[in-house]
C-alpha cells in the first residue's frame, strides 16, 4: 500500500544544506546552463546520489503551481498595447493561455483576467509575474486563483 504523501512549508534557513543545492542543481539544469547532472552536481558541490535521492521530493514553493491551471488578474492602464505585452510576456515563458478576458475600462484603468495553464512553462510563476508588473502602464498584478 502506498504511503500518501504530506507536504510542509519549511524556511530554507532550518533545512540541510543539500536541499537548497538540490533545487540548485535542478534550476541549473533546466536553465540549460549545463547540460548533465554530472557538471551540474559537481557546479554546486553535491554527489549525484544526494542528487538523486532528493530530486523528486524537493521542490521549489513556486514549482507547485507547475502544471495546474491559473487565473491572473491585472488592472493595466487603458492604453494601445498595453494587453499585447502582458499576452507576450505570458507567451514567451511557454504558459498556455486558456481563456482572456478585458472589461471596459473605467477612468483610464481596465481589469483584465487571463486563465494559463502552466505545464509546458520555462519560466517560474514568481519570474513571470515579477516581469509582468515591470510592464509599463500595469498598476497592479495578482494569481486570482489556481
Amino acid at each position: 500500500m502506498k504511503q500518501e504523501s504530506v507536504f510542509f512549508l519549511v524556511d530554507s534557513f532550518i533545512l540541510p544544506e543539500v536541499f537548497s543545492k538540490v533545487i540548485e542543481v535542478k534550476k541549473i539544469l533546466s536553465t540549460g546552463k549545463i547540460k548533465t547532472v554530472n557538471d551540474a552536481v559537481k557546479e554546486v558541490g553535491i554527489s549525484r546520489s544526494a542528487y538523486y535521492k532528493y530530486k523528486d521530493y524537493i521542490f521549489p514553493f513556486y514549482e507547485t503551481s507547475r502544471g495546474k491551471v491559473l487565473t491572473l488578474f491585472f488592472v493595466v492602464e487603458d492604453f494601445s498595447g498595453i494587453l499585447s505585452s502582458i499576452i507576450d510576456r505570458i507567451a514567451s515563458a511557454k504558459a498556455n493561455i486558456l481563456t482572456i478576458n478585458q472589461n471596459i475600462p473605467i477612468n483610464g484603468l481596465a481589469d483584465v483576467t487571463v486563465s494559463i495553464e502552466t505545464f509546458e512553462m520555462k519560466d517560474d510563476m514568481q519570474k513571470l509575474m515579477t516581469e509582468i508588473e515591470k510592464i509599463e502602464g500595469v498598476r497592479r498584478c495578482e494569481i486570482l486563483a489556481r
